[in-house]
């Protein structure tokens, strides 16, 4: 029970900063709440896929720059699975560069 509780918090926090992320980064919008968490879900699983196919030296978590390049290309490529999510792909490196800055101070687990 613990594990869904803390997982569907990282999903709220993962809405919510890509909220925070739409007000701030030109080239990158989403319009509501729920287009943001079905967006952090729609991150996660396209993030778990790459990392299936890929292995862990791809993963986000990685830090490096082929991590950052995956995360902005998960982020570009979720617009067209989540409506109300708009994305150019330099709204999307600077997305991915903030997002991963906020992530150095609030780690989650769950991708």
């Amino acid at each position: 029970m613990n594990k869904w509780i803390g997982a569907v918090i990282r999903f709220i926090v993962s809405a919510l900063v890509l909220l925070a992320v739409g007000y701030v980064v030109p080239g990158f919008s989403v319009v509501g709440f729920v287009n943001a968490l079905i967006a952090a879900v729609v991150i996660a699983v396209l993030g778990y896929v790459i990392e299936a196919i890929f292995g862990d030296k791809i993963s986000p978590q990685s830090r490096g720059i082929v991590g950052f390049i995956t995360s902005a290309v998960v982020i570009y490529a979720t617009q067209f699975f989540v409506p109300g999510l708009t994305v150019t792909i330099l709204g999307a490196l600077i997305a991915a560069f903030i997002i991963g800055v906020i992530d150095a101070f609030v780690p989650t687990e769950l991708r």
